[in-house]
C-alpha cells in the first residue's frame, strides 16, 4: 500500500518563518503536513496556505499548557480539568476551519505526588470529553507515548500503557498515536510492536535515533520499518517528525521514493 507522508512543520523548514513553511513543504512534494500547535496564528491564515499550496492539515495536538515553562500537556492533572475542556473547545474551531481529523492529546507530566491510578482517571475523563467533543467534526483524538529521556515523568511512556488508555476511554474515535522515535527508544522490537497495536493505531510518526533526525541518519532501519508498515495495511498518515541535521531539503532523499 503506498505510504502517505505528512511534514512536521513544527521541526522541519525551520530555516523558515512558520507561515512559509507550507509552500516550502508543498514545493518538496509534501501533500501534507502537520505541526504541534496552530494556535498563535489565525486558523483562517492556516487555511489560506493550505488552500494555495494545495496540502491537507492531517494533525495538531490539544493545548498543551504552558509549554516554555515545562508542560508537555495537561491531560493527567485534576486540578487542570477545566483548562483542559477550554482547550478541546479551542482545537475544535481551529479544526472546524483547517479540515484537521487527527487531534494528539499531550497526556502531561502529573503533579508531585499524584497516584497514578487518579492521573490514568483524570486521562481517560478528559480523552472521553475531547472524543465526545472531537465526534462532532468527525475527529479522532489520538493518545501518544512520550520516551522519558526527553520527557522525563511524562505518565504515558509506553505502547502498552497506551493501548490500555485508549481501550479504557472507550470511544470510536480514540485511537494510538505509534511514534517510531519515542517507541525505539523506550522498547525497541519495532515491527512486532506494531502489528500487534494495529488495530489501535490512528497515525503515525517518524524520527532517527539518536539525534531525532531524518530516517536513515540513526541507527533504525527505515527501509524494512516502511516496508513493514506499508505492507500491514495501514492506510492513514506518516508524520515525519524530526529535526533536520542540516538544512530540511537537503536531508530529504529518504522521502522522495515515497512523495
Amino acid at each position: 500500500m503506498p505510504l502517505k507522508i505528512a511534514a512536521n512543520l513544527t521541526m522541519m523548514y525551520n530555516e523558515h518563518d512558520f507561515m512559509d513553511r507550507f509552500s516550502a513543504a508543498a514545493r518538496n512534494g509534501f501533500k501534507g503536513v502537520e505541526y504541534l500547535f496552530p494556535y498563535d496564528f489565525p486558523a483562517d491564515a492556516i487555511a489560506e496556505q493550505l488552500d494555495k499550496h494545495n496540502l491537507q492539515q492531517v494533525l495538531f495536538d490539544f493545548p498543551a499548557g504552558d509549554w516554555a515553562n515545562g508542560d508537555r500537556g495537561i491531560a493527567v492533572q485534576p486540578s487542570r480539568k477545566g483548562e483542559f475542556q477550554d482547550g478541546v473547545g479551542l482545537a475544535i474551531e481551529y479544526a472546524k476551519t483547517l479540515g484537521c481529523q487527527r487531534l494528539t492529546c499531550l497526556a502531561g507530566i502529573p503533579d508531585a505526588g499524584t497516584d497514578p491510578e487518579l492521573a490514568d482517571q483524570t486521562l481517560v475523563d478528559n480523552l472521553r470529553f475531547a472524543a465526545d467533543a472531537s465526534s462532532e467534526i468527525g475527529a479522532v483524538v489520538l493518545v501518544e507515548p512520550l520516551n522519558t529521556r526527553d520527557v522525563p515523568g511524562t505518565h504515558v511512556s509506553d505502547s502498552a500503557h497506551g493501548a490500555e488508555l485508549v481501550r479504557a476511554a472507550d470511544r470510536d474515535n480514540v485511537r494510538l498515536q505509534f511514534d517510531v522515535y519515542h517507541t525505539q527508544i523506550m522498547e525497541g522490537d519495532l515491527a512486532t510492536k506494531f502489528t500487534d497495536l494495529l488495530p489501535s493505531i490512528g497515525h503515525v510518526q517518524i524520527a532517527d535515533n539518536p539525534g531525532r533526525h531524518e530516517p536513515g541518519s540513526g541507527e533504525i532501519n527505515y527501509p524494512f520499518v516502511l516496508d513493514h508498515i506499508a505492507n500491514s495495511g495501514y492506510d492513514g498518515w506518516i508524520g515525519a517528525e524530526y529535526m533536520p541535521a542540516g538544512d530540511t531539503e537537503s536531508g530529504l532523499d529518504w522521502v522522495k521514493p515515497y512523495l
